[in-house]
């Protein structure tokens, strides 16, 4: 084989969850009142923008979860021999960023060296000089006068090929609402322009458009340059933006998958059972509320780091010693952010277990476990739902804290905290290294508001106290059937 597959444990429980998230959308699709709530998520124009942000960051995070070693040669005697180093489809794809290293900071689209360098002239004579740079723009011969209309060009490049891609995207969805409606696919495209559809895909094709516009302009200048410029070490900073969007999803819902049983069972059986359970149930999350959560989360990582150092055998190679603890980074955020929605399933159980449906199954002799799975939890989902989709946001923030004062992921991983914190002390330079900085918060600020836009729209159309009712109709089909005969 070309390659030898590596799971490391994240990768297992990111693909599981995949697996999860598939089966969920094949049930929702048979059940019809499941539908419901999803086609209003599907009508929010905003909503849908921040998914198809979401969507792409995502595609970045799966790319980055397909490990695996790569054949270092070998004979057919031996048997092939793989590299020990383990690397992703994402670091493949992005090579050219790799492995084109610089001695030090380049500012973004740069040419030269940001410091000055003391350099020997032919003559002897020594000077002080912005060194040029070995990889990026090295093809330019004279960069005073070459560097702008490079860049000018192979920017209008990349933005022009993503225009034809988001053309071809138009076009399919304009042939797939003809189709549906059955009118013509001009009639089709003025319908999309003019913003006449049930579905906004006016706001979903030009948040695509923006989106293929960026990428592509992107692609175009990293081949040649350093798009956000490099690091202390000579890294290309986009590089690690895109290596740090894989921690912030795991970071996000791996943490999920821990919180939600602690806090579903808890917080039901403390609304349902009352009594001397619901005692030691408020008695445990509000102990677990009055500790910092920084200082347990810091002592916790802090063991397993001991664990982790003292036991060097068992962990062959650094990728899967830094996956480890961040495993157990999910696990300990998990264990200490169930209280809150705990404590709303509490609430929320104990007002639906004196209604009336839920005393006529007791006085019938109806198990506990059964009105439980069947009358109570699917009644509160909703509130499940809606926690679930915005505390993915303030995890994502948490990790960057957590790396930030130094008890986040593994220092060796690439992440919007190690990012920052790195980039602490750059600000102090002069002339300031700005772009580190910038480039983390830029990356950090659009994954948040993808997913609070989304989240909101899932609030909206789940939370039974938002009365918000639209008229979701077919404008396109409702002037066709007026300009009919009758």
């Amino acid at each position: 084989m070309l390659f030898q597959p590596v799971i490391l444990w994240t990768d297992a429980l990111v693909f599981l969850l995949l697996v999860a998230l598939a089966g969920v959308v094949v049930y929702v699709r048979r059940h019809e009142h499941l539908r419901q709530p999803w086609r209003r998520v599907a009508h929010s124009a905003t909503g849908m923008a921040g998914a198809v942000v979401l969507a792409f960051f995502v595609l970045v995070g799966v790319l980055d979860s397909l490990h695996y070693r790569a054949r270092a040669g070998g004979d057919s005697s031996r048997g092939n021999v793989y590299a020990v180093e383990i690397t992703s489809v994402l670091d493949a794809l992005l090579r050219s960023l790799k492995e084109r290293p610089e001695k030090t900071y380049s500012a973004p689209l740069g040419y030269q060296l940001y410091a000055r360098e003391t350099v020997e002239l032919p003559d002897g004579r020594q000077s002080r000089e912005y060194p040029r740079l070995r990889h990026g723009g090295a093809h330019l011969k004279a960069p005073q006068d070459e560097w702008r209309p490079d860049v000018g060009r192979r920017a209008l490049a990349g933005a022009a090929i993503g225009f034809v891609l988001w053309v071809v995207a138009a076009t399919l969805v304009s042939a797939h609402i003809a189709r549906a409606t059955g009118e013509g696919i001009d009639r089709a495209w003025r319908a999309l322009a003019r913003g006449e559809l049930d579905m906004p895909w006016r706001a979903i094709l030009a948040t695509l458009g923006a989106l293929l516009v960026l990428v592509c302009v992107a692609a175009a200048l990293a081949g040649k340059y350093h798009v956000l410029g490099t690091s202390k070490v000579g890294e290309d900073v986009l590089y690690q933006a895109l290596k740090s969007v894989r921690i912030a999803l795991v970071i996000g819902t791996l943490t999920t998958l821990v919180m939600l049983p602690f806090a579903i069972l808890l917080g039901i059986g403390a609304g349902y059972f009352k009594g001397w359970a619901d005692d030691i149930i408020q008695y445990l999350y509000t102990t677990l509320n009055s500790i910092p959560a920084v200082l347990l989360i810091a002592a916790a990582v802090l063991m397993m780091q001991v664990y982790i150092d003292t036991r060097p055998q068992a962990f062959p190679t650094s990728v899967e010693r830094a996956d480890l603890r961040l495993l157990f980074l999910c696990a300990i955020l998990g264990v200490t952010s169930w209280t809150g929605l705990c404590r709303l399933l509490r609430g929320e159980t104990l007002k639906i277990r004196e209604l009336d449906y839920i005393q006529a199954a007791q006085a019938f002799g109806v198990s506990h476990l059964r009105i439980i799975t069947r009358h109570i939890l699917p009644n509160v989902m909703h509130i499940v739902l809606i926690a679930v989709v915005m505390e993915f946001s303030s995890l994502v923030l948490a990790e960057a804290v957590l790396s930030y004062v130094g008890v986040g992921v593994d220092p060796s991983m690439i992440s919007f905290g190690t990012m920052i914190n790195a980039a602490r002390l750059e600000m102090a330079r002069d002339p300031m290294v700005w772009w580190s900085l910038a480039s983390a918060f830029g990356f950090m600020f659009a994954l948040v508001l993808s997913a609070n836009l989304f989240a909101d729209a899932v609030r909206d159309a789940f939370d039974p106290r938002v009365a918000v009712i639209k008229p979701f109709r077919l404008r396109l089909a409702a002037l066709a059937a007026a300009k009919a005969p009758a």
